[in-house]
Formats: structure tokens, C-alpha cells, sequence
């Protein structure tokens, strides 16, 4: 449900997700920070190392040995607990990281699953799987490497300050100019609105491209059919090019703060010699302001690391916090509407009462497009009614109201007299059985396919509604039978087969209400025979409403309902209305007229062919 308060954003949410596991991140952290102070234990034993040679230089003798082991027992045992506690720190992380988005994926895809299906039909599944596979995954990124890197770095500044300030505060204060410098032209650079609008469109540009890619795969068959490569692919070889320009672009009116910060971070000593030069002429314990300069110039070396690695997590931290806030978006989205107190109904006929639909059209110019206006009609219980008309004209909006793909925006809905909002998701989606015409099948073995219908069902009851949807036979005839999984070592099905697995699962589901929208559209004849035939079996004693363009199919209908712009212009049975002369009337003489015609113009080019031959025989 939608949230009352306001939803955080940017690095915000971020934090606010990462700390779920709050104990895990915390402790992550912390141990990050220790990991980069003790990391500094090398450079520190390293000084004493040279202030212990240095004061003994004119006698080596005077040398303390167990010092000098003492401080290089100090330098590795600082590096090896650096890294040691750097990788509990990690295991933290990692912890927190992989429960988070295991959570964080159940949650989007459980608020996916309860948003009508009229957000499925308007948000590309591109998009969506972008957020499941890319954005949410990169919150793994975050949380398990980039949230200990930036307690890290974020600590390494104060560390370095202190240690810089202990030992000589004028070559502290060079040593820390460039630092700030580096600093300054992040923010200058990275930090600004333009940085801001860049990662929104590199994410915008993203999703064009991996809803391009999947359309393309969808349409290779048709490509590699007309002998075409991706580049006759319009769209996606336009989002390719175009996203590498915007891409190779904003690099590029990035190169001179780029190639400026890399140089200041990484020449930390172009600062330092200058001030050591200047003030070694006032120097009264020469070799305490030779060690403290050696000492400088060595640890100058380590100065880059930690500031280039807070750049990198910075500007990968907004990507993932765009990225997170395009998945919020969805979560906003309010789910289907639940009535606190559902019905039940005991008969099951479908009522349209005075509906009124139009669908909210997405993009910069949001309008709303009419798709019913005050529709009113019946579709009795054990009867077969039967929606015609010509495409765009409310039919499939008609037969996807019905299970509350969407919900009217006036009037009603009714099943037994009751409105479907009135009960609940579920048991709607017990009552009403839906075919479509476009066949989904898992990659699953084909009884799994058909128990999708009723998952208490048992494999006779299966094996029985495969043979009612006349689909046994050609079940048996596959490698594994029933158990035959569906998309591999070759094992595919035709259109006509798939289409009748889908009406098997719909007999075992055994709704009261049966909606078929074009079931029968790309069928050939025989397979269209023995779907015909399966539909007895599925349709017996049942409310059916059956969309269909091919009128032969839809003669024998209890009732027919003409549908033109949204509108009932016409109703009854066939007979009734082709001798009333209305718009059915036109309609059949056009699907006769038009199937004569196809014969009669496969004859006229056959005889066009043949005189075209002869007279370049003759020639």
C-alpha cells in the first residue's frame, strides 16, 4: 500500500536500505575504518625506523636491534591486520548485502504481481527486468564493497590530517593542499546539477536500450527471414549510437577536470619539494627535518588511494540511488484495490452496467483515451455470448475488465449481481478462467504447464483435461510424455498444440466464467477443428464470452454483441442480425465477400503468371 510519509531519495534511501541489516552494516564500517587506519601503521613504523638509522648514523654500533625488529614486526603486523579486518568487514557487508536484496527483490516482485494487469500493459517488461536484474543487483554493489569503502575513505581524511599535522605542520599543510584542491574539483565537477542529469539520462538510456534488445531478440526470426542485420533494425541500432554519443560526449566535457584532479592527487610531492626547500634554510636540528622530509615524500605515495577510491564510490553511489529510485517509482504504485468485506456470489452471469473506460496514455503529452463509453449488456450463465467488431473498437477492453485487469472508471462490473470490486483478487481470479491469444508457456515439463490451472489438482485430473482439450495424443508422442520439458533438446510445440495445453489448463481450473479473447486467431484449420472441439468440453454450463474477428466462428453464439467505438450499437443471434441489414449484416457480407475474393485473386495472378510465361516463351 501507498506509504503516507514521504519516501526518502538519492543517498538517503540508500542508507535507509543498506541499514536493514543495521548490525551487520554498522559493524562493516567500523571494522573499514580500523582497516584503513591500520593500514597507515607501515608508514608510521617506517619513520621511526629512519629516526632510529639517522640518530645512529656515525656509529652503527649504538643501533638498537630489538627497536628496529619491534617496528618492522609493527609494519607487517599493521598491514596484515589491515587487510585481515578489511575482509571481516567484507563478510559483513557481503551478509547484509545478499539478505538486503534478496528481501528487496521478493518485495518488487510481489508489488509487481499485485498491480493490475493495466500497469503490465503500459511498463515494457524491459524496464521492469532492468530494475529486478540491474538496479536492485547494484544495491549489492553499494551495501557489500561501496558502503565500507566510504566509511573508509571518509575516515582516511581525518586520519591523514592528524598524521600529517603530528610530525611537521608546514609540510602537513602542503601535503594537504592538493588534497583539498582534489576535493574541490570533485565537487565542482561531479557534484553539480549537470552530473545529476547525466546519470538520470545514462539510466533513462539503459532502459531504451534493454527494451530495444528485447524486442530485437523477439523480432529475429523476422529479421533473419528478409536477410536483414541488426543494423536495418531502426530503433535499436538508433538507442545504440545514440546512447554512445550522449555517453562519449559527457566523458569528453569531462576530460579537463579529470586530467587536472588525477595530476594534483597523484603529484602530492610537486607541493611538498617547494616548502621543503623553502624552509630547510631556517632548520635547527637538521637530520629531525631530513627524517620529517623523507617521511613526507614516502607517504605522499599513499595519498592517492583513498581519495581516488571516495571519487569512484561517490558517483557509483548515484547511479544506484537513481537506479533504486526508478524501483520506487514502481513501489508507489498503488496495488489493486481490496475490499475489506469481500463477497461471494452463487450464479454467475456478467453484467455490464453503464461502463465508461478510458486508458491513461504515459509519456510528456498524459492524456486519457476513450476506449468504452456507457456500456451496458448481459452475458447470461450456460450461455456462449460472443463480442465482434472491427479492431480498436473496445473488445479485448471489454474482456479485460472482466478479471480487473483494470477497473472502470464509471459504472460497473458485475458477476451474479455483485461488482467485482466488491470481492476479492483472489476468488475473482477463482471464478473467471482467461485464454488469451497470445500462448505463454514455462520452460517446465507440460504437466507442470497444465497444473498452473489448479495447483491441488492430481495427475489424473491433469491427463483429463489434456484429453477433453484433445492434446493427449500428441502429449504421449513426445520423449518424456507429460514429463516432457518444454523449449529443450529441440522439443517444441506448434501454435495450434501450445494453444490447446492452454485450454487444458483452463478446463482444470474449471472456472464458471470462461473468457476467450481470440483463442482460435492463429490456428489453421485442423488445429482450429480440434480447439473447436476442446472448447465443448471447457465451455460446458458456463458464463462464456468469446471474442473473435473470424464471424464462422462466432455463428452458433447464444448472443452476439456488435461493438463500434466503444459502443453496443447491435445484439442478438446470427441469423437475427445478418436479416436485420445493420452493421453485423455488412460485416458478414465483407468476411464472405473477402474470402471469395482471395480465391478469385490467387486465380487472376496464377492466369497473369502463365500468359506473362508464354509470352516470354514466344519471345
Amino acid at each position: 500500500m501507498r506509504k503516507e510519509n514521504k519516501r526518502k531519495t538519492g543517498m538517503s534511501r540508500l542508507f535507509e536500505l543498506a541499514l536493514r541489516r543495521k548490525f551487520l552494516v554498522v559493524s562493516s564500517c567500523f571494522l573499514s575504518v580500523v582497516s584503513n587506519a591500520l593500514s597507515f601503521t607501515p608508514f608510521i613504523a617506517a619513520y621511526f625506523i629512519i629516526r632510529e638509522i639517522v640518530a645512529h648514523f656515525a656509529d652503527p654500533a649504538l643501533l638498537d636491534g630489538t627497536a628496529l625488529i619491534r617496528f618492522g614486526v609493527m609494519a607487517f603486523g599493521g598491514a596484515a591486520g589491515a587487510v585481515l579486518i578489511y575482509f571481516i568487514a567484507l563478510m559483513c557487508s557481503h551478509l547484509a548485502a545478499f539478505t538486503t536484496i534478496y528481501r528487496l527483490k521478493l518485495e518488487f516482485t510481489d508489488h509487481i504481481a499485485s498491480l493490475p494487469m493495466g500497469f503490465h500493459t503500459r511498463n515494457s517488461t524491459g524496464k521492469l527486468r532492468k530494475i529486478v536484474d540491474v538496479n536492485i543487483e547494484k544495491l549489492e554493489t553499494f551495501i557489500a564493497h561501496q558502503l565500507p569503502d566510504i566509511a573508509g575513505s571518509t575516515a582516511m581524511p581525518v586520519i591523514t590530517l592528524v598524521i600529517l599535522l603530528v610530525f611537521d605542520w608546514r609540510m602537513g599543510l602542503a601535503s594537504l593542499a592538493p588534497i583539498l584542491a582534489g576535493y574541490l574539483l570533485q565537487a565542482v565537477a561531479y557534484g553539480g546539477k549537470k552530473a545529476r542529469i547525466f546519470i538520470e539520462k545514462y539510466q533513462t538510456s539503459l532502459e531504451e536500450m534493454n527494451n530495444a534488445a528485447v524486442e530485437y531478440v523477439r523480432g529475429i526470426s523476422v529479421v533473419k527471414a528478409f536477410n536483414q542485420t541488426i543494423f536495418s533494425f531502426r530503433r535499436f541500432h538508433e538507442v545504440i549510437m545514440n546512447y554512445g554519443k550522449f555517453v562519449r560526449d559527457y566523458t569528453f566535457s569531462f576530460e579537463t577536470p579529470w586530467i587536472l584532479f588525477m595530476t594534483i592527487i597523484n603529484h602530492v610531492y610537486l607541493f611538498l619539494v617547494p616548502v621543503i626547500l623553502l624552509i630547510s634554510g631556517n632548520v635547527n636540528d637538521y637530520p629531525a627535518f631530513a627524517l620529517a622530509s623523507v617521511f613526507y615524500l614516502l607517504f605522499s605515495v599513499s595519498v592517492p588511494t583513498p581519495f581516488t577510491k571516495l571519487m569512484y564510490v561517490s558517483q557509483l553511489g548515484k547511479q544506484v540511488a537513481d537506479g533504486i529510485e526508478r524501483m520506487d517509482r514502481i513501489l508507489d504504485v498503488p496495488p489493486l484495490a481490496e475490499t475489506p468485506s469481500p463477497k461471494t456470489v452463487s450464479s454467475h452471469t456478467v453484467v455490464f452496467d453503464n461502463v465508461s473506460f478510458s486508458y491513461n496514455e504515459t509519456g510528456e503529452n498524459k492524456r486519457e483515451i476513450p476506449a468504452l463509453s456507457q456500456l451496458s449488456f448481459s452475458a447470461e450463465q450456460g450461455a456462449v455470448t460472443a463480442l465482434v467488431g472491427p479492431s480498436g473498437s473496445g473488445k479485448s477492453t471489454i474482456a479485460h475488465l472482466i478479471p480487473r485487469f483494470y477497473d472502470a472508471g464509471e459504472g460497473a462490473v458485475k458477476i451474479g449481481g455483485v461488482d467485482i470490486r466488491e470481492m476479492s483478487s483472489e476468488y475473482l481470479m477463482d471464478i473467471v478462467s482467461f485464454v488469451f491469444q497470445d500462448v505463454f508457456l514455462f520452460k517446465q515439463s507440460i504437466m507442470d504447464n497444465i497444473l498452473v490451472g489448479n495447483r491441488n489438482a492430481s495427475r489424473e485430473d491433469a491427463v483429463a483435461a489434456a484429453r477433453a482439450a484433445q492434446c493427449h495424443d500428441f502429449i504421449e508422442k513426445l520423449p518424456h510424455g507429460y514429463d516432457t520439458v518444454i523449449g529443450t533438446r529441440n522439443i517444441h510445440l506448434s501454435g495450434g498444440e501450445r494453444q490447446r495445453i492452454v485450454i487444458a489448463r483452463a478446463i482444470l481450473k474449471n472456472a464458471p466464467v470462461i473468457v476467450l479473447d481470440e483463442a482460435t486467431a492463429f490456428a489453421d484449420p485442423e488445429n482450429e477443428q480440434k480447439i473447436q472441439k476442446a472448447f465443448e468440453k471447457l465451455i460446458k454450463d458456463k458464463t462464456v464470452i468469446i471474442i473473435a474477428h473470424r464471424l464462422s466462428t462466432v455463428r452458433g453464439a447464444d448472443k452476439i454483441l456488435v461493438i463500434d467505438g466503444g459502443r453496443l450499437v447491435e445484439q442478438g443471434r446470427h441469423d437475427e442480425l445478418v436479416n436485420a441489414g445493420g452493421r453485423y449484416s455488412r460485416m458478414w457480407e465483407q468476411y464472405t465477400g473477402a474470402t471469395r475474393w482471395k480465391l478469385t485473386q490467387k486465380e487472376t495472378a496464377l492466369s497473369a503468371l502463365r500468359q506473362k510465361k508464354q509470352g516470354e516463351t514466344h519471345v
